[in-house]
């Protein structure tokens, strides 16, 4: 039998087999240039691997979470174009990271939704070769494939709409087949959930493993317990005059929907509370001028400090189309229940009338429906908290590292998934 090799996470302990742990690893992400999800994730991974370098496209350390501070951390030409043009130079990534050779490592976990998938890790030159898992934090490359149509309509880029227009038609078709042909390299794909698992067969024709993201249900869980039921109380009465809320947190871009939130709550008269920042919270509280009911909270102090608001709240709403989407599941974790469109990520997470209910269009009436439906209903809230038990950071590591030592095992054994 193999010694047992221990790396120590924040708070939570994964034993590796002597060989694995061994391993000279390289992580990849697509840029690390904000905080969201995938940079959650990453930094989950890393944990398990303190002593691997991340080599990304762009690196800001004033925008990425405080948790990469002092991180080996590498990048190349790219980082030297500004961060306002990511959005841009989707073809130069490709081109970056077709150049990157890892080959040099074991293992290589990239954890990405577009392009970093797309690394060297085998030389011809020396033969050497690196075994690459590619975890996709979303669907494929959604404004080439799913999303397409969608994004054609509104970009996101404000008034430089019709030239964004204008490249996503000319380049869509052979950014297609590059991206294709990328999804190809890694010799085994994790998907972030069911429904991106479905999406890399029809649109990649591979198959994929499910492993839901690391989520720090367990930090949520401990501080709830400290916001009792005079904090709730006060809460409420300082925003909305003692009646519940509803709530939505996140960046605030078109796709993600907040809009349909505003409008639905306008119209209903309901209370809710907008928390986060992005490219449209003008947008929206233009929208929500002379709606008293409608409050905005642009800036707080991460989930130490909303978890005091999800708590608070009467539902989470969430209305976007996302491959898995954190905010919701830390919502759940603080035993608040959701409102969830009946498409993507959410699937995974509404087990209906346990934990929340589902819509099934992205239109007010659907969604009024759905909360006048909530409004009727009664929740425990420690059940509510007991279904994101899956999303744990532990469950999290442990199936990660079972997915490695199966993967690794056959890969040296010549049997490549």
């Amino acid at each position: 039998m193999p010694l047992a090799a221990q790396r120590h996470g924040r708070g939570t302990m994964v034993t590796m087999k002597r060989p694995l742990a061994d391993l000279k690893v390289a992580l990849v992400c697509d840029w690390l240039t904000e905080v969201g999800g995938a940079e959650k994730v990453l930094s989950a991974v890393h944990d398990m691997f303190p002593q691997a370098p991340i080599f990304t496209s762009q690196y800001r350390s004033k925008s990425a979470p405080t948790e990469f501070v002092g991180v080996d951390i590498r990048t190349g030409w790219l980082n030297i174009k500004p961060r306002a043009l990511r959005k841009f130079i989707s073809p130069l990534r490709y081109s970056y990271f077709q150049h990157l050779d890892l080959s040099g490592y074991d293992l290589v976990i990239s954890i990405n939704n577009a392009e970093a998938k797309n690394v060297k890790t085998y030389n011809p030159k020396n033969g050497a070769r690196a075994f690459h898992i590619s975890y996709l934090q979303g669907p494929p490359t959604q404004y080439y494939w799913g999303l397409y149509d969608q994004y054609l309509k509104n970009p996101g880029f404000g008034k430089l709409n019709f030239l964004a227009r204008w490249g996503l038609k000319t380049l869509v078709r052979p950014l297609r087949k590059i991206d294709y042909k990328a999804a190809q390299k890694p010799d085994f794909l994790l998907a972030n959930s069911s429904y991106v698992k479905k999406e890399i067969h029809e649109y990649y024709q591979r198959d994929a493993r499910v492993l839901w993201p690391s989520v720090d249900v367990k930090k949520i869980g401990n501080l709830v317990k400290k916001v009792s039921n005079e904090d709730t109380k006060n809460l409420q009465q300082e925003l909305f005059d003692g009646q519940e809320f509803f709530i939505i947190s996140g960046r605030q871009n078109n796709w993600k929907r907040v809009d349909l939130a505003v409008q639905a709550c306008m119209d209903s008269n309901e209370n809710l509370l907008v928390a986060g920042y992005g490219a449209d919270h003008d947008k929206l509280v233009a929208m929500a001028k002379g709606h008293d009911n409608i409050k905005f909270l642009p800036r707080y102090d991460g989930v130490g400090e909303i978890v005091k608001y999800f708590a608070a709240a009467k539902a989470f709403i969430f209305p976007s189309l996302e491959p898995f989407g954190i905010s919701p599941v830390e919502a759940l974790a603080a035993g608040t229940p959701l409102i969830a469109l009946k498409k993507g990520g959410a699937l995974d997470m509404v087990q209906g009338g346990r934990n929340g209910v589902f819509f099934s269009q992205q239109t007010t009436d659907d969604l009024k429906s759905a909360i006048q439906k909530i409004n009727k209903m009664k929740f425990d809230r420690r059940l509510v908290q007991k279904s994101t038990e899956k999303f744990s950071e532990e469950n999290f590591k442990k199936n990660l590292l079972k997915t490695i030592e199966d993967s690794y095992e056959k890969a040296k054994q010549g049997s490549h998934e």
